[in-house]
């Protein structure tokens, strides 16, 4: 049995989506949801389907290996992130290489780095007047949304389309193809 840790810092839709799918799963079990906000939805979301939650603290994440030792102590093998907006630093990296993935709500190399995410990353597609736009899921090194790329889901944008209505048409994707390639990746490492 493969065992993931989920970290997010915001309401967690994706993170559900990735529970919902693998529930019934026998070969990858959610064990693990954290966040970096105390108030994050995401922790409810745990809460609703029984899962093990954690809260973050920046120390432990940046200053001090409390996070890693939390996540091996929990027998962790891949670390998911579905809207978590901390760069995640090397301790973590190095321990868990290429089982550490993101996804990112741009079709990446473009609108990714440092201040790209959710609406940021929307509005700077529509002020573009981009034709088309997307998410990617990509594994995580040490900088910003540069991670081998590992999937990516495109979508077209109409020219009256809202920064808003992107964003919807990006989350869709995202929720359709992120549980999906979550469990390809893990299970292909079994």
């Amino acid at each position: 049995m493969k065992r993931i840790a989920i970290l997010a810092s915001g309401t967690g839709s994706n993170a559900r989506k990735i529970v919902e799918h693998l529930q019934g799963n026998n070969h990858i079990e959610v064990a693990l949801i954290a966040s970096n906000r105390k108030t994050a939805g995401v922790l409810s979301m745990a809460e609703e389907f029984g899962i093990t939650s954690s809260v973050i603290s920046r120390n432990d994440f940046y200053e001090s290996d409390a996070f890693l030792t939390h996540l091996q102590s929990a027998k962790i093998d891949w670390v998911i992130l579905a809207g978590f907006l901390w760069l995640v630093p090397r301790n973590l990296i190095q321990a868990f290489p290429d089982r550490i993935v993101n996804i990112h709500p741009a079709l990446l190399p473009a609108y990714g780095g440092k201040g790209m995410y959710g609406m940021n990353v929307h509005k700077a597609v529509k002020k573009n007047a981009e034709k088309f736009s997307g998410m990617t899921i990509h594994l995580v090194n040490e900088k910003y949304d540069d991670g081998a790329i590992v999937f990516q889901g495109r979508t077209d944008i109409e020219a009256n389309d809202s920064a808003e209505d992107i964003a919807a048409k990006v989350l869709k994707l995202e929720h359709e193809y992120y549980p999906i390639v979550v469990e390809g990746l893990v299970m292909a490492q079994s």
